[in-house]
């Protein structure tokens, strides 16, 4: 089914793969067939530095969703911004239902209507459209690269590579700075076959993600769609499975295009944003990924992570062995903080489900919903705890699906069918029951995703799966059922988009700034506070010690409940790591407090008294530190965080509760890592053995000369161990480009930019 190469290959023709033994017979050297491939070509059309060895990147676009635009544009402001210099789109999809927190919603909704005024750009009401899918019909082109404040930031179906990414990197963006980063490696993903009647983007998506995921095999780098699979492919088909490629932790993802999506951009009225795009008749690849979309079955990824993954007849047909193994890794990922089980879920020797989704910029796609419909037509989802959702990605869709009658098929069947919100993706909507299992056609399915909270004693689970198995289930009643198990007539409707809702709805400034237009502010919408710089010398507590295999990010900030305080960032703050280490805000303010007193000119000691024998033992050997010359404050460990959402918050939040640092055995994504450091934070690396770490949660850490040593461009940094004396270690700060060194002295990007 899916074949991962040991070595490199060549792509001779678009078709043949050589892999690269060391004497393969092509027309090329290495280095001249890598240009060849579309990553390449598109990069470099963007690429302002000269070498495309260090890439300087300027995008065309940017898009961001009201959980994360208030933040960019407050960071901008406090930076200097005066107009929006490319076309920035303001979407909101995750803070849509205005029913939580008071105002604050549609506060933050009135702050991006009146900065696109203001600034010159785009503003899309609640319910209009999911992110992501107004960004494919309306923003996409080929070649060309969109960035967006959202990890599932992915149109490269379309000829447009796109990336996700915190905040901070969009603020640059509108600053007229560079998105700087290494030439990325690049991994062929070869289709070959069809998929079977019944299997849908979701399935062949989370095949790839089960074969990729663990051995980081396309981490950070670009996944390029080639091979005559892909044109058997719609291009909805397509793009439900590239959006899922932010799952792999690769860095973005690109296809070759053909007439299909020719006719995407035509139906859209943008025929003119069509580029074809292939790779060269010899072109190299760092790795390849051979997928036989033929062999491919209906997917399940059980909980907790969209990697987890078995074909649901494998699952059917071993359901207590598979389970008990869910539950043994839910151990870990729970921590042991409520009781887990699913065997309660076997009823009749079948899996019973509570709930069934199809949603936001994964599942709600036109195609999907079609099928959905088909499979759901004159069957009914029941009486039961059973109940089905669907949620069109876009008013555009809504009203062709009303108009096909595909809406009416799945409202007749007891499908409630809603407006475009990415709530069941983050946990802001259609939360199910206490101990509930909840098929999903949405993106991620990480603990507490579906919107139950372990620090309340409530656990609930979501699995992934392709929207036609879904239907299949609801038309089953809630028994989990693959869609090929089902005689379905697919009608194939054709799709026609309707431009005047965009038209009657969207604000667009066409680029044009209105100085005179003033910003409308809510009561929670706040300022960042003042941040100091990176001091000579460092004493950081280590005030949470986390490990897991992987940490999301939304375990070192919630989605969900905390979505109303995004835009206070000391509110939001008070949620860090409430579901990993509830303990964690308490500790971080107490360390603070000393850091406080530097800042205020008194002395930390009498601030945090459980620093005077640290100090004590530090002046033993280093009898100048603390004149004038230190900092304190905190750190955490994990073994490898910052999967999933781009969300700057997760960095963020750390900082304004006095973070300094995160120490890792290795970094899960580009892009957390990236949000430590503009938000002047020290993205440590640690060699020592997760089980065997020289310190332990509560020990405090010197690290002197620290602010030297960055600027300097020290690889390995000497800290100690405060204790009974000084035990040495040695940390490590990995690549980091000139402007990334500053803004860490600096103390965080706002500071970076003032000094500019």
């Amino acid at each position: 089914m899916i074949r991962l190469y040991d070595n490199g290959v060549y792509l001779l023709n678009g078709a043949e793969i050589v892999e690269d033994t060391g004497n393969a017979q092509v027309p090329l050297s290495k280095e001249e067939a890598a240009k060849n491939t579309m990553a390449y070509g598109i990069l470099s059309a963007h690429n302002t530095s000269g070498n495309m060895e260090n890439l300087q990147i300027k995008f065309d676009k940017l898009t961001s969703h009201d959980i994360t635009f208030v933040g960019i544009i407050q960071t901008a402001r406090a930076s200097g911004l005066r107009k929006f210099p490319i076309p920035y789109v303001l979407t909101n999809c995750h803070n849509s239902l205005c029913a939580v927190g008071g105002t604050i919603n549609e506060d933050d909704h009135m702050f991006g209507l009146t900065c696109a005024k203001k600034y010159g750009g785009v503003y899309v009401p609640p319910h209009q459209a999911v992110i992501h899918q107004y960004a494919r019909e309306m923003l996409a082109g080929g070649g060309k690269m969109i960035l967006g404040s959202d990890s599932h930031t992915r149109y490269g179906a379309l000829g447009t590579m796109a990336m996700g990414e915190g905040g901070p990197e969009l603020v640059k963006q509108l600053l007229n700075k560079t998105y700087d980063i290494k030439m990325p490696g690049v991994i062929a993903i070869y289709l070959d076959g069809e998929p079977a009647k019944g299997v849908g983007p979701q399935d062949v998506a989370l095949a790839i993600i089960g074969a990729v995921f663990k051995n980081g095999y396309v981490n950070n780098k670009v996944m390029e769609f080639v091979g005559p699979g892909v044109g058997k492919l719609s291009a909805d088909f397509r793009i439900g499975v590239d959006v899922m490629t932010t799952e792999t932790t690769c860095l973005s993802s690109i296809w070759t295009t053909d007439e299909k999506i020719e006719e995407f951009y035509e139906i859209h009225g943008r025929k003119d944003d069509y580029s074809e795009l292939a790779p060269g008749a010899c072109t190299y690849y760092d790795g390849c990924v051979y997928v036989n979309l033929s062999e491919i079955r209906p997917m399940i990824a059980m909980p907790f992570h969209p990697s987890n993954v078995y074909t649901i007849d494998e699952l059917n047909a071993n359901l207590k062995d598979i389970l008990h193994d869910v539950e043994q890794k839910a151990f870990v990922s729970l921590d042991g903080a409520v009781e887990y089980s699913l065997q309660d879920k076997i009823r009749d020797g079948k899996l019973y489900v509570e709930q069934g989704i199809i949603a936001g910029c994964a599942g709600g796609g036109f195609e999907n919903i079609c099928a959905a419909a088909d499979i759901i037509r004159g069957h009914n989802i029941g009486s039961d705890a059973f109940t089905f959702s669907v949620y069109p990605a876009s008013m555009p869709i809504y009203m062709e699906l009303v108009k096909n009658g595909a809406v009416a098929d799945l409202m007749e069947a007891g499908t409630v069918v809603k407006t475009a919100f990415c709530g069941p993706c983050f946990g802001a909507g259609d939360t199910p029951a206490n101990n509930a299992l909840s098929i999903r056609h949405t993106t991620r399915n990480f603990p507490n995703r579906e919107g139950s909270k372990l620090q309340s004693g409530q656990i609930s689970s979501v699995a992934l799966m392709d929207a036609r198995s879904i239907a299949a289930t609801a038309a089953n009643k809630g028994y989990l059922t693959p869609a090929t198990a089902l005689d379905v007539e697919y009608k194939g409707q054709k799709y026609h988009f309707d431009s005047r809702i965009y038209a009657n709805r969207v604000f667009d400034s066409h680029g044009k700034a209105d100085e005179t237009a003033e910003i409308q502010f809510g009561p929670n919408i706040k300022d960042w506070p003042e941040m100091s710089p990176l001091p000579e010398n460092l004493i950081v507590k280590v005030v949470s010690e986390i490990h897991d295999p992987v940490t999301t990010t939304d375990e070192l900030i919630p989605s969900g409940e905390t979505s109303s305080y995004r835009s206070n960032p000391l509110g939001l703050a008070e949620f860090a790591l409430s579901r990993k280490d509830p303990a964690y805000v308490g500790r971080a303010k107490e360390v603070q407090k000393a850091q406080k007193a530097i800042e205020a000119g008194t002395c930390p000691l009498d601030a945090l008294e459980e620093l005077r024998p640290v100090m004590a033992e530090i002046q033993k050997v280093y009898p100048e530190a603390g004149k004038g010359n230190i900092g304190v404050g905190s750190t955490i460990f994990a073994v490898k965080p910052g999967d999933g959402s781009a969300r700057e918050q997760a960095a963020s939040c750390q900082k304004v509760l006095g973070g300094w640092a995160n120490i890792a055995n290795e970094y899960a994504t580009k892009r957390y890592r990236s949000n430590l450091i503009n938000w002047g934070m020290l993205p440590f690396i640690t060699e020592a053995d997760h089980e065997h770490l020289p310190f332990r949660n509560g020990d405090y850490l010197f690290i002197p000369g620290v602010r030297s040593a960055v600027s300097e461009k020290a690889d390995t940094i000497k800290a100690y161990v405060v204790g009974d004396g000084l035990k040495e270690m040695e940390l490590k700060l990995g690549d980091l480009t000139d402007a990334e060194r500053q803004i860490i002295l600096d103390g965080c990007l706002i500071n970076y930019y003032k000094a500019e």
